[in-house]
């Protein structure tokens, strides 16, 4: 835990403190923020409030009284529930406008993680509770200069990885064919021989599976891939050091001589959408303009509904990358949540419109990494369908 930077931060978005609660660790996000071990056992509830400005206060239950002992602050317990109010109201007597792992109606519901009579609690003593989506982005989104460097080595490995595959799908292809799950496995050989570690497989998806965003492909369920076939991959993955993060993107390709004009017209049409929220990122982090995760999305969204497709793009543009691949930055999204959280110097997100029809799907995903006065695609960019 930074806790300079916590403060300074309070203090630059007017906020008297951050308020982090927890019982049964409900609150995954309060344990990465600041530190804590993830095997604590946790049956009682413990506050902990960086202020401003000043020491920062714990309150822990006397039987759990050693839970923040590895954080800064004066410590004080409690053993029945009056005592735990009055400590509460104690804590918080000289402060106002206190930031909760809440989201007003719930939108942000990836920060949105105090539950309702918690909230009752603070408000009930005259506080104003604001969300902590900035803080949370600020603290737990942003990379340091290592995690650029991993991102830009797992990015080497999976570009590579990926223009290889295309050549084994058309080698296989053209041998007899092979599956979408084989060559899933393939994808994890690969990765444990470049020191690639992933959260879940990567997707192989051939025709009408890659009209499904989330298809899985697995031994017992997995079409085959043959001459004439559409096919997407979507592959992410980060180095197997610590602190690493993730690389994500989604190409597309043909087994065969040539696609057909719908397939070209949706690419083109997703292609144009992906470049377009580039493009709107990198002017306004140029121009030095704040910019919401959701600007992204709508401008996105209108050039494909513009051509036709709106109905068949079902998802948000992008997510937030870090450590996990999706992580607890902006995301590019105006449909699913009306995301307010701002694109963060340091921070990066995915960019991936698709188009999902019933008989193929396309979607084309890129990364992109800003820093304080530019914003940039952080690996390969696809302008065709690929030709196994």
């Amino acid at each position: 835990m930074d806790l300079s930077a916590i403060q300074a931060t309070l203090r630059e978005r007017n906020i008297d403190g951050w308020l982090f609660y927890d019982h049964h660790h409900r609150d995954p996000i309060a344990y990465r923020v600041l530190g804590l071990p993830d095997g604590l056992m946790v049956t009682r509830r413990w506050f902990y409030l960086i202020p401003a400005s000043g020491e920062p206060l714990k309150l822990v239950h006397r039987i759990e009284a050693g839970h923040l002992d590895t954080l800064p602050g004066t410590k004080h317990v409690y053993s029945g529930w009056q005592e735990l109010f009055e400590q509460v109201k104690a804590m918080l007597t000289n402060h106002r406008d206190i930031a909760m792992q809440y989201s007003p109606n719930n939108l942000i519901f990836y920060v949105s993680l105090v539950d309702g009579g918690t909230l009752d609690l603070i408000r009930g003593l005259g506080k104003n509770v604001v969300s902590s989506g900035d803080l949370v982005a600020q603290f737990e989104a942003t990379w340091n200069e290592e995690q650029i460097k991993s991102h830009f080595a797992a990015r080497d490995a999976i570009d590579s990885i990926t223009s290889e595959a295309f050549q084994e799908i058309g080698r296989r292809a053209r041998d007899g064919g092979t599956t979408e799950h084989a060559m899933q496995q393939w994808f994890m050989e690969a990765f444990r021989r470049e020191n690639l570690v992933t959260d879940d497989p990567p997707i192989v998806a051939a025709n009408t599976n890659s009209g499904n965003p989330h298809y899985e492909p697995d031994a017992g369920n997995s079409a085959r891939i043959r001459e004439g076939d559409f096919v997407l991959l979507d592959v992410w993955a980060k180095k197997k050091t610590p602190d690493a993060v993730y690389y994500d993107i989604t190409w597309t390709g043909f087994v065969g001589k040539a696609p057909s004009d719908k397939m070209r017209e949706v690419f083109n049409v997703v292609r144009q959408g992906r470049d377009i929220g580039v493009k709107t990122v990198q002017q306004a982090i140029s121009a030095g303009r704040p910019i919401a995760g959701w600007e992204v999305d709508r401008a996105v969204r209108a050039s494909i509904k513009d051509a036709g497709f709106g109905d068949y793009f079902i998802h948000r543009t992008g997510h937030s990358i870090g450590t996990e691949v999706h992580a607890n930055g902006a995301n590019m999204d105006d449909l699913e949540i009306h995301d307010e959280r701002r694109i963060l110097p340091n921070s990066c997100f995915s960019i991936e419109p698709g188009i999902y029809l019933p008989e193929f799907g396309v979607r084309s995903e890129v990364n992109v990494l800003v820093r304080p006065k530019a914003a940039e695609v952080t690996g390969k960019i696809q302008s065709e369908i690929v030709i196994i």
